[in-house]
């Protein structure tokens, strides 16, 4: 009678991916952050392999998490597994050749990284890269992400994080919309008489007057156009439809060539960053290294007015990045 192979005996890869990451939160719905899906999928997922394993694996209660004893035993050679497979998978892929998969919010992908990926790939031909966008915190170990820019603050326990750009919040309008108005804001409070578009984070607004010392009426954030995504509030705003506060980074394309013009010398710079991050125990491995001096010497480049964000090598990144 033939034996069946060892992977038979093994429960669903998700279910073991899902059981990992709650046990290492102690929370679904961090878990799910993590990979991407909802907390109900996880639910499930961690329910299934219960009842594959027949035992219980948390203690549920008060809304609370707690492992069991055979819960906290199982964790533990899970979390050793996964990181051996993601090493294993980088050894690899580092000894076929050198390749980069790149994780980005779907926003700074297309305004600030996409344009300027022609200079990266003049300047290293030999890196094949792959970009994808994600707005969930990355997991290296699973996903098979080698880098990922994200915005926090980048106090993330265990990455090595860069800081790429700080998210200076400005409000900005089409050139059509802010001529079409009978009297141009002056100050701060002028824009509240103004139709306002808003993004993900309805108290953007509210944080951004009151930053300025302006009280924003209560029932404002239902007013005007909402977005869940940067660029297409930056799209919406070039195209007439309200004044928006946009970040400066991610606009910077239509702002230096007129198709937003920016109201008022009234930044709010925030405390986030966007930040280029990736495990410590990788983070010198030339592909990631390359990439990883790229990105700063294109941020630096654009802090201090250097080549618009376009077309092939610019002199004004340093040689050798």
């Amino acid at each position: 009678m033939p034996v069946p192979p060892p992977s038979a005996a093994l429960p669903p890869l998700n279910a073991l991916r899902a059981f990992e990451a709650t046990a290492r939160h102690l929370s679904m719905k961090q878990a799910a952050a993590e990979l991407g899906v909802t907390p109900g999928a996880v639910s499930q997922l961690v329910r299934l392999l219960e009842d594959r394993l027949g035992t219980v694996l948390f203690h549920r209660a008060q809304r609370r998490l707690r492992l069991t004893d055979a819960g906290a035993a199982y964790a533990v050679p899970l979390r050793h597994a996964f990181r051996q497979i993601a090493e294993a998978t980088q050894r690899l892929r580092q000894a076929c050749g050198r390749s980069l998969a790149v994780s980005a919010p779907p926003a700074f992908a297309m305004s600030w990284l996409v344009p300027r990926l022609g200079r990266f790939r003049a300047r290293h031909p030999d890196i094949a890269l792959r970009v994808t966008t994600s707005r969930s915190l990355a997991n290296f170990a699973a996903d098979g992400v080698d880098v990922a820019i994200r915005h926090g603050l980048g106090r993330d326990p265990g990455l090595r994080c860069d800081r790429i750009v700080a998210i200076d919040m400005v409000p900005a309008c089409a050139p059509g919309f802010l001529a079409a108005l009978p009297v141009p804001p002056r100050a701060p409070a002028d824009l509240l008489r103004l139709k306002r578009l808003h993004g993900a984070d309805p108290q953007e607004w509210a944080l951004w007057f009151r930053a300025h010392g302006v009280a924003e009426p209560a029932d404002a954030a239902l007013d005007g156009l909402g977005f869940d995504d940067q660029t297409l509030l930056i799209r919406a705003a070039a195209a007439g439809h309200g004044v928006a506060l946009v970040t400066e980074a991610l606009a910077r394309a239509e702002l230096d060539d007129g198709r937003l013009v920016r109201l008022l010398d009234a930044a709010w710079p925030q405390e986030f960053a966007y930040w280029l991050v990736c495990p410590r125990h990788t983070a010198d491995h030339p592909a990631i290294a390359a990439f990883r001096d790229w990105v700063l010497a294109e941020a630096h480049a654009a802090a201090v007015g250097g080549s618009a964000a376009t077309g092939g090598p610019s002199s004004a990144i340093p040689a050798g990045t």
